[in-house]
């Protein structure tokens, strides 16, 4: 492997209809501030400073694409109940919700339909 540095996520990108709706979406879900991208079509959502994360990016296309390539964001809170509700109130659907022995795991879609999942880890 050599002296090579491994690379690390610096962001996801997202493709959408309506980029700057869905940016707004995932901002308030995640307290982040928007940013403006370095193009007229692209809005960012950036990592708050002093914390760990990587950046989304929303781009904006004609036609929205098919499937998710295999992609599904993992969202973790400690109260998943409320969560799952302020969500709702923000736009996202919920479109399963299961237990698995400590994890309680609920799958939502974003405006866009992109699906995204909220865990939980009791103890």
């Amino acid at each position: 492997m050599g002296n090579a540095t491994a690379p690390t996520w610096a962001a996801v990108n997202i493709q959408s209809t309506d980029a700057a709706g869905l940016a707004d979406f995932w901002a308030k879900t995640l307290h982040r501030p928007v940013l403006f991208g370095i193009t007229a079509d692209t809005v960012i959502l950036d990592v708050p400073e002093g914390e760990a994360g990587i950046q989304m990016v929303f781009h904006q296309v004609d036609a929205k694409p098919a499937g998710n390539a295999g992609y599904r964001a993992t969202l973790q809170t400690e109260s998943h109940d409320e969560e799952v509700s302020r969500l709702k109130s923000l736009g996202a659907s919920v479109v399963e919700a299961a237990v698995h022995g400590p994890l309680q795991l609920t799958v939502l879609t974003d405006p866009d339909g992109n699906p995204f999942n909220l865990a939980t880890i009791h103890a």
